[in-house]
């Protein structure tokens, strides 16, 4: 079997999400937030199984993109980068089949870790996510990401993203 017979709910989130990251810090005070546009992709050919990326937008107009290909094995999402190190999952307690959970490393940091919950409506229309940093055992930010579905057409958008980009 593969990787969308075997997590159908990361399947369920394949396409483009529209969104807003929210960044707190361990006081709860807002220090960060920004647009984003992710790309999730489950390609039948290529290296990788699951690919995502990332492309982030402030208010002063400043951009970021992050690409994080991934390996899947052992029934999740493994991502080993430049960036993180890390997995993702589905959390199988959870009776309605909402519910995602990750785990990473920023690499060449290993006093900093993330784990990050996913909600996905059941209609997969919008999905939440949070996000706890913590450092050397202590909460250090917290992220609340709001997301909606754009697109299933993963395919369709890289290719308006090439032709912006290039």
């Amino acid at each position: 079997m593969g990787i969308r017979e075997d997590m159908p709910l990361l399947a369920r989130h394949e396409g483009v999400w529209d969104g807003t990251y929210s960044y707190f810090n361990a006081a709860n005070e807002k220090v960060d937030e920004h647009a984003s546009r992710l790309i999730c992709r489950l390609p039948d050919d290529g290296p990788h199984p699951y690919h995502q990326t990332n492309h982030y937008t402030w208010p002063d107009g400043r951009t970021e993109v992050r690409d994080f290909p991934a390996e899947y094995r052992d029934g999740r999402v493994w991502w080993d980068n430049d960036l993180i190190k890390g997995w993702a999952s589905a959390v199988d307690l959870d009776e309605y089949n909402r519910t995602m959970m990750l785990y990473w490393q920023r690499t060449g940091d290993p006093s900093l870790y993330l784990y990050e919950m996913i909600q996905l409506s059941d209609d997969g229309q919008n999905r939440c996510r949070t996000w706890h940093w913590i450092r050397n055992g202590a909460l250090e930010t917290r992220t609340a990401i709001q997301e909606t579905f754009v697109t299933k057409d993963w395919r369709a958008m890289d290719a308006e993203m090439e032709t912006k980009a290039g």
